[in-house]
């Protein structure tokens, strides 16, 4: 009989199972009603199902005191990660886990082990074996893991010294402990699209707490890393690995002010897509090590290529003012580049900036409500990234383009007619709630979307492929899914093609940052930083 797609994925291993009630009655076969505290949520899942004793139970428990997670490699073909993604569950490969347990063991022996997300326990197994000690604590919202996660433990020798919880960390209180508490996993990750507004609402007034501001477009890891703040004492430490995307992006703002200060941040590994830090999605990520309370005078930063590179400590070493001053992390990972002779910054020639919000793209961009609206207000603009990869190296025709409405912001300078235009598309867009949101109401007037000019230079902003870089020869406008490369001094048509000709041909993905499902993403500092020829190069023919 040929093997069936959850056998290839666990070779070796007999009769694997093949839908989750199979998965709880094999976790109840190694044991996971040992693990005392079981939420209804648990029972409700295992009522029926009847625990499995057949002899594949020894293969599972025989790969789980090698140290592997059978259990959990079972839950992620189960579950495919378009399932996991409403829960932000991403599982982590275990040569990770081992190298930011061992950074843990090398950095002080912890009283009790906390991991926020737990998952089926990659992390807590680790540490249970390495700190004999220490209490175990797992906290995971979703039923079925948690079930895996006290069978793991219960195979593992390690059920009588942990403490299961399902729910939501951002609920959970924490007691205090004599002796320190190590954090430490993979806080889910979750887009802010996903989020409900009380959470938002909960961030904000955490932030609050500690005098900062949080963006209402931070991730779900953004609330891990304030809740660990919350819950845990001066002297606790820990590690966790999330997206990189913290990093740089404005609503990331919250974690660099927290690594800086109540968080006691002391190194960061940014490691590579090529590495695989996250088995589900291609993604810069980001392992942050922190002891609560500490404001160390420098902080270790690296970049990771390969796995194997996180058993080692080098890396470069920052003054705390360098990171204290500088908006934009990532580029402190990176090695200091020295540009070969003729080659400048982009940023030396041009200012990037990302294209204008809408905020209501159904709304801002013309359709059938806007109909009778002045010419004056309709402008031909790129948006979408297609309209720049189809455009070759020139966009030419602006006939081809969607128009975006931009009002002034005095609605008095038209007249008559078309005033009564104007206010009958704005009553309609009202109607469609384009007066409400965050960027409706962080513009001077929520009608008024501000389109930057025209760029001499368009470029595309996230794609699973290089950037599309395109002269702007249609003198089209464009909203947020492009930048514009602005001259900093007016630049020749020849120059201009030629600059083009050399983005085109040379940018690649490794040059931007990657995130979870593989898409890559230029920021408007990070683009700024591509080497390019020297004006009097390009000028030449170059």
């Amino acid at each position: 009989m040929a093997p069936t797609p959850m056998q290839l994925l666990l070779p070796g291993l007999r009769d694997a199972p093949t839908c989750e009630a199979e998965l709880i009655g094999v976790a109840l076969g190694l044991g996971a009603r040992n693990v005392p505290g079981w939420s209804n949520e648990e029972e409700k899942l295992a009522r029926d199902v009847v625990a499995d004793s057949g002899d594949r139970l020894l293969d599972f428990r025989a790969r789980i005191e090698q140290g592997k997670d059978p259990l959990g490699d079972a839950y992620c073909r189960l579950r495919p990660p378009a399932q996991r993604r409403t829960t932000g569950a991403t599982y982590t490969p275990r040569p990770i886990v081992r190298a930011m347990v061992d950074w843990a063991a090398k950095y002080a022996s912890p009283a009790r082990v906390v991991d926020p997300g737990a998952g089926s326990g990659r992390y807590l197994l680790a540490a249970g074996r390495r700190f004999p000690r220490a209490s175990l604590i797992g906290i995971e919202i979703d039923p079925l893991a948690a079930i895996l996660l006290r069978a793991n433990l219960c195979a593992a020798g390690l059920a009588d010294r942990a403490d299961i919880v399902v729910g939501d960390f951002r609920d959970h209180c924490m007691p205090r402990i004599d002796g320190r508490t190590l954090f430490i996993g993979n806080p889910p990750y979750g887009r802010h699209h996903r989020l409900e507004a009380k959470w938002k609402n909960w961030l904000r007034a955490r932030a609050n707490r500690f005098g900062l501001a949080a963006s209402q477009l931070a991730g779900l890891h953004v609330h891990f890393f304030i809740a660990t703040v919350e819950q845990a004492a001066k002297g606790d430490y820990g590690a966790f690995i999330t997206a990189a995307e913290w990093l740089d992006v404005n609503y990331g703002k919250l974690v660099r002010e927290l690594f800086l200060g109540e968080l006691g941040g002391n190194c960061i590994d940014v490691i590579e897509p090529t590495a695989v830090p996250f088995p589900d999605a291609a993604t810069t990520a980001a392992i942050t090590y922190f002891e609560i309370g500490a404001k160390p005078r420098s902080i270790r930063v690296r970049r990771i290529d390969h796995v194997g590179q996180l058993s080692q400590r080098d890396g470069k070493t920052l003054p705390r003012v360098r990171l204290v001053t500088e908006p934009r992390w990532s580029r402190l990972t990176r090695g200091v580049r020295k540009a070969p002779e003729g080659y400048i910054e982009l940023g030396e020639l041009c200012r990037v900036h990302r294209g204008q919000v809408t905020g209501l793209n159904r709304v801002w961009i013309a359709g059938p409500d806007s109909n009778g609206l002045p010419e004056s207000v309709l402008f031909p603009s790129v948006t979408r990234a297609r309209e720049l990869f189809q455009a070759g190296d020139a966009l030419t025709d602006a006939a081809v383009l969607r128009r975006v409405i931009d009002l002034p912001v005095d609605l008095d300078r038209f007249e008559a007619d078309e005033r009564k235009a104007v206010d009958r598309f704005l009553r309609k867009a009202r109607g469609l709630g384009a007066h409400l949101g965050y960027v409706a109401n962080n513009r001077r007037v929520w009608w008024s979307v501000g389109l930057r000019t025209s760029a001499p230079i368009l470029a595309t902003y996230m794609a699973r492929r290089p950037p599309a870089f395109v002269r702007n020869l249609a003198h089209a406008r464009h909203i947020n899914i492009a930048h514009g490369l602005y001259p900093r001094e007016p630049m020749s048509a020849s120059v201009l093609a030629r600059l083009v000709e050399h983005l085109r041909c040379m940018v690649r993905t490794s040059d931007g940052r990657t995130y979870a499902g593989g898409l890559t993403k230029f920021e408007p500092r990070e683009m700024e930083r591509l080497l390019v020829p020297r004006p009097e190069v390009l000028a030449n023919g170059a």
